[in-house]
């Protein structure tokens, strides 16, 4: 059962997806006119207060929560893994997919704000109202919801105990019991609660985290220049050529690079229109270019800042063992902690995806009993340890993608009215 599940796993996640994102985030690119270079110039469009609420969480809460759903346990541990299988030229790949997804992230969330009503929202909304079809909506709102409970939930919480090292079964079930509270008590309180909690975790975790870094690089600053060209220089094979060994080297980048970042940002998903469909400004630009900017955030700042100062100090090639360099054994706790606040916020940004996705298939259901099934099947990650439920977890959260981006392609003329 396992192999049959790892193969549609690889299916789902195969070139095929990878290249439908990328080649989407290239028109994207194309038809929006590069939009991805007028996020600097309208940061103070972005901070201003909109005049006139309408409803929702604030701006910020928003954007943190959708920043925590992406800036999960994969931007440590996912970069390491990148760097591992692809060398140090993933990391400019990396930033092309990011790149791409900047303009497909601005184009799904301007779809969301011009559909969303009422208790319909996201791709739900765009699907059903600007495509005309209710097949793709119900489609992807199975699939966000079996992903929000696995992939969001699930499997966070398995990250979290791993960090925990060797335990012992009775610990596991104290870990859960304590996941379950802590997320039961989040969650059960809506959007307004979540926002709170991840406006008040995640600038912290990540200052926290980048400062740590800084603070590695700081003592490592001589290896920063050369970290920097050997990027380049793995990434299209010049240094590869050089030793008659390029096409194989230059495609494993390309390969672990791409795929990290569409991993790490989630462009294209589906979940970031969800969750700024919250936001109390209606404007569909607005969303869209925050959208962009949290993309920035999550690649082009924590994902490379975690690739640099693991290359610069870390010979087991990972973020602790770049960080014990500096701080000793310091670094450990300092990890769990980074990693537990991340998975935590990941935890709450997907809840909100799932239980919006599950209302649009069952108007019907109480949130209450929502939250509390919810909370539940995330703690069970602490002591389950059936790899299926993470590999069927993965196809879902891959399958979101593809009525996404069929929505997007569909309705790209609504995306171009809004520029």
């Amino acid at each position: 059962m396992q192999t049959i599940l790892d193969r549609i796993c690889t299916f789902v996640w195969g070139g095929g997806l990878i290249a439908l994102l990328l080649g989407t985030g290239l028109i994207c690119t194309v038809k929006l006119r590069l939009v991805q270079i007028r996020l600097i110039r309208n940061i103070p469009y972005l901070v201003r207060a909109e005049d006139g609420k309408k409803g929702g969480i604030s701006q910020m809460r928003a954007v943190c929560l959708s920043l925590g759903a992406a800036m999960g346990t994969g931007n440590i541990t996912g970069v390491a893994a990148a760097l591992a299988a692809g060398g140090a030229g993933a990391v400019v790949w990396m930033w092309i997919s990011a790149l791409l997804g900047m303009a497909l992230v601005f184009a799904e969330n301007v779809l969301s704000v011009k559909f969303s009503t009422g208790e319909v929202r996201g791709p739900m909304a765009y699907l059903e109202r600007g495509a005309d079809s209710r097949g793709l909506a119900i489609f992807f709102a199975v699939c966000c919801a079996a992903a929000a409970c696995g992939m969001g939930g699930m499997v966070q919480v398995s990250s979290f105990a791993g960090t925990l090292g060797e335990i012992s079964p009775g610990v596991r079930y104290i870990a859960a019991a304590a996941a379950f509270i802590v997320i039961y008590l989040s969650v059960s309180g809506g959007a307004e609660r979540t926002g709170a909690v991840a406006q008040a975790v995640i600038p912290a975790a990540s200052l926290l985290y980048a400062a740590a870094c800084v603070a590695v690089l700081i003592v490592y600053r001589e290896r920063i220049l050369p970290v920097f060209r050997e990027m380049f220089s793995s990434a299209f094979g010049i240094r590869q050529a050089a030793g008659g060994v390029g096409g194989y080297a230059v495609s494993r980048a390309v390969s672990a690079g791409l795929r990290r970042g569409v991993f790490s940002n989630e462009a294209g998903l589906g979940s970031s229109p969800i969750l700024h469909s919250t936001a109390e400004s209606k404007e569909p630009e607005r969303q869209g270019f925050w959208a962009m900017a949290e993309v920035f955030i999550d690649t082009f700042v924590c994902c490379t800042l975690t690739a640099v100062t693991i290359l610069c100090a870390a010979p087991d090639m990972t973020a602790e063992g770049a960080l014990s360099a500096v701080f000793g054994s310091s670094a450990k706790p300092f990890m769990i902690a980074e990693l537990s606040a991340f998975a935590y916020c990941t935890v709450i940004g997907w809840y909100h995806c799932g239980e919006t996705a599950f209302r649009y298939i069952f108007p019907g259901a109480d949130r209450k009993m929502l939250s509390l099934a919810f909370s539940l099947a995330a703690a069970s990650g602490a002591v389950l340890t059936v790899r299926s439920v993470w590999t069927i977890s993965d196809i879902f959260n891959g399958l979101m993608a593809f009525p996404n981006l069929a929505g997007i392609l569909l309705l790209m003329k609504h995306v171009k009215a809004e520029r």
